[in-house]
């Protein structure tokens, strides 16, 4: 499984993930995106999007360790992996047919979201 992962470039961007080589994904409060940070997987591949500014799929990320002991505030350690070849815009993404049913859509404050391989593939290529 894949999941996008929204942040706020000016907050954390993807550039800053690069730089600092691994974190922490905190700060999530939403019960529905903590569910997804709890099952998430080591070696899980992930999509950095910058939401607010720039409103696009930026680069390309992985599961180091998950630590869902403590329920409300998992510990998600992700790296960088590399940069998109070419950023996917959130109006590219709309009209994506891969993305017709997608919960990015439908819960537009959710922060984690997962994605289907076809999903996965598109933003990626």
């Amino acid at each position: 499984m894949a999941f996008l992962l929204k942040t706020e470039p000016n907050k954390y961007s993807f550039d800053d993930l690069q730089r600092d080589g691994e974190t922490t994904w905190d700060g999530i409060s939403n019960p529905q995106a903590l569910l997804y940070l709890r099952g998430m997987k080591k070696g899980e591949q992930l999509v950095i999007y910058h939401s607010n500014i720039g409103k696009a799929a930026v680069g390309l990320a992985k599961v180091v360790s998950v630590d869902a002991t403590d329920p409300k505030n998992p510990q998600v350690r992700i790296k960088p992996v590399k940069r998109l070849k070419a950023e996917k815009t959130l109006a590219e993404m709309r009209t994506a047919s891969v993305f017709k049913d997608s919960i990015l859509f439908r819960q537009f404050r959710l922060s984690v979201v997962p994605l289907t391989d076809a999903q996965y593939d598109w933003l990626t290529t």
